[in-house]
């Protein structure tokens, strides 16, 4: 089993779009000129979207925050990653991925990468919005307890 995740990108014009919103990766294949492959390492977190539209209008729009695993651990079958991860986010439905997109940019304005963030931020944006509640903002406050209670456990 390889110590990498990966996610299989696709860009056609106005119909499939399939994109990372965040997340550091290791490396990057080339498929075609619409398809690539980035792949993430072990712990890292990432965010995956994926929208579909037809003549019609959207068909999907889904957001997913995942944390790519460490081989041998428990994974959740993710459409487009390989071999999965630990989704700490997965919301579908345009509405709710733009209070996600949202989050994401308010940790960014605290000057903060949203892949460094703590995991159960993401888990509790989830939550919250799954049950039609307004997610709390990360502070921080918050990660700087999360940093400390991340060294303390290493």
């Amino acid at each position: 089993m390889t110590e990498h995740t990966d996610v299989e990108l696709l860009w056609i014009e106005g119909r499939i779009e399939r994109w990372i919103r965040f997340g550091d990766v290791i490396e990057e294949r080339i498929r075609d000129r619409n398809r690539r492959i980035v792949s993430f390492a072990p712990d890292s977190v990432f965010a995956f979207i994926r929208w579909a539209s037809n003549d019609y209008g959207t068909l999907v729009s889904r957001i997913d925050i995942v944390r790519a695993c460490r081989a041998g651990e428990p994974r959740v079958t993710v459409p487009g990653i390989t071999p999965g991860g630990d989704v700490l986010l997965r919301l579908s439905g345009w509405p709710k991925v733009e209070v996600v997109l949202e989050a994401i940019d308010a940790v960014e304005t605290l000057g903060l990468r949203p892949q460094d963030v703590c995991p159960d931020h993401w888990r509790q944006v989830y939550s919250r919005l799954s049950t039609g509640r307004t997610p709390e903002c990360y502070t921080r406050q918050r990660h700087r307890a999360w940093l400390i209670r991340r060294e303390m456990a290493s």
